[in-house]
């Protein structure tokens, strides 16, 4: 089989992080800290990113996104501009958890615990029995293991892979299957609105 070329992207946090594998072994990455404007960022950051490597939205043999959990917006701009450029590019996109993306190169057995903020983590173990279905846990219950990483633990280890990377490298050697979707262990924080809604006028 063909080396594969992958575009990865993701949202699911304060970034927009991108990441391209080229058949020739070369690994193009990039991140851009933002905390909003993500929607407006993405798309000029990947076709810099393309430009960067020389090739076209045509060269792409697959897609790579990371589904969460994380940003509720945020997440859901990778994964709709993922089915986008899949249907469009008629390629396959395959999602990929943050958590696994994290977890990724890390040796085994692993917790990853990343901070979801209001004292809880998203938790999932990997090579840990009972613990690796990802869930959403009290920051201060978080069970042992003989390795850990995540932002919600201290003296974690860092990651293998820049983001971006991890998830392009999963994408590439998993098998497609269903279309993306967002990954989330917590409802959105938006409320409906409290004002009484417009009367239309016939």
């Amino acid at each position: 089989m063909p080396p594969e070329t992958v575009l990865a992207f993701d949202t699911s946090a304060a970034h927009c992080a991108a990441a391209l594998l080229l058949p020739d072994g070369r690994v193009l990455n990039r991140l851009e800290p933002m905390e909003k404007g993500q929607a407006e960022h993405l798309m000029p950051l990947l076709e810099e990113l393309l430009a960067e490597g020389g090739i076209g939205w045509g060269d792409l043999t697959r897609l790579g996104v990371g589904t969460g959990p994380g940003n509720f917006t945020g997440v859901r701009i990778s994964v709709a501009a993922a089915r986008g450029l899949a249907l469009g590019l008629g390629i396959p996109a395959i999602g990929v958890t943050r958590l696994e993306a994290l977890a990724h190169g890390l040796p085994r057995p692993l917790l990853v615990a990343e901070d979801a903020r209001r004292g809880e983590a998203y938790v999932q173990g990997f090579g840990l029995p009972g613990l690796e279905t990802a869930r959403l846990m009290s920051a201060s219950a978080l069970p042992d293991a003989p390795h850990v990483t995540g932002s919600a633990l201290p003296d974690a280890l860092p990651p293998a892979l820049p983001l971006a990377e991890a998830i392009a490298r999963i994408a590439a050697s998993r098998s497609p299957g269903a279309r993306p979707a967002p990954f989330y262990l917590r409802g959105a924080d938006a409320a409906p609105p409290s004002d009484p809604a417009p009367v239309i006028l016939p």
